[in-house]
């Protein structure tokens, strides 16, 4: 199943793609798809008997309400080596903020005074039901679905600003999320999908999830021997190769470009890079 939100920023309703591509209205099953539902969504058998969303919906984040948005970083070889970091010899956690969380097609804030705002595709994990010590064998009981994360990044603020890596991280719409949370019994191998993002038409990044380090069963493993996963929570695993930091020089976003990024069997994002509306530079 492909489930997503559609609708009005704060007054998303909860859906399903069809087979045709169609979105149909699932509101009349469950109020909304959040951690008080996740755990248990519907299947409906005949889709056609559903009512369709109107043709023009906003798509929002794929799940509402998340408490906790983890990441994952230098999660991927070749990423890793772009960087000039060392492997990884555990996974690296760090957290982007609830408030980050935006529809996979809205807008990308530049904040004021950003020169190194930069882009990073990653495979997100969506937590099913509460998970604390869980073993790798039985991860995959915990998870709910997959979804598409452009992990947004002000890289002035992460690496040369002091501290750790969160405050550039989570500034308000530094991660789309969706359009779908896709069941795993949607995807064949989860460590082999194609995964590709571009910027006004130029391919920065085109990878495969095979290059990961950790993989989803680790990862939902892990995280969990350092604090309770709920229902909802996000957990965004780490980009391939193709970041603007790592190009020769570096190139970051500015606003007027256009994102555009996708993973196999996970959907595609499209969003505009606009100066943020809230706070001055400096």
């Amino acid at each position: 199943m492909k489930y997503l939100r559609f609708g009005p920023e704060n007054a998303e309703r909860p859906g399903l793609l069809d087979a045709d591509g169609n979105i149909r209205d699932l509101s009349g099953l469950l109020a909304d798809i959040n951690p008080q539902t996740i755990g248990n969504l519907p299947r409906p058998a005949d889709m056609s008997a559903l009512p369709l969303a109107p043709a023009d919906s906003r798509i929002g984040p794929c799940v509402g309400g998340s408490g906790k948005f983890v990441c994952i970083g230098l999660n991927y070889a070749d990423h890793a080596a772009e960087t000039g970091a060392p492997i990884p010899e555990e996974p690296i956690i760090f957290m982007k903020t609830d408030t980050a969380i935006c529809g996979p097609n809205d807008d990308i804030y530049i904040p004021p005074g950003s020169t190194k705002t930069d882009w990073e595709v990653e495979l997100g994990i969506i937590i099913g039901k509460t998970a604390r010590h869980v073993s790798e064998a039985d991860a995959t009981d915990y998870i709910a679905g997959y979804c598409l994360i452009n992990d947004v990044s002000e890289r002035e603020y992460q690496v040369e600003r002091g501290g750790q890596w969160d405050k550039g991280k989570g500034y308000d719409r530094f991660g789309p999320i969706g359009p779908w949370l896709v069941t795993p019994d949607e995807i064949d191998d989860v460590r082999d999908l194609a995964m590709w993002l571009e910027v006004d038409g130029k391919r920065y990044q085109d990878g495969n999830t095979k290059t990961m380090i950790f993989g989803v069963e680790e990862l939902v493993a892990y995280v969990s021997q350092f604090m309770t996963l709920s229902p909802g929570d996000v957990i965004s695993t780490g980009t391939p190769p193709g970041v603007g930091l790592g190009q020769t020089p570096p190139v970051y976003l500015k606003a007027g470009q256009t994102v555009r990024l996708g993973i196999e069997g996970l959907g595609e994002q499209t969003q505009k890079t606009v100066p943020s509306p809230y706070g001055k530079a400096g």
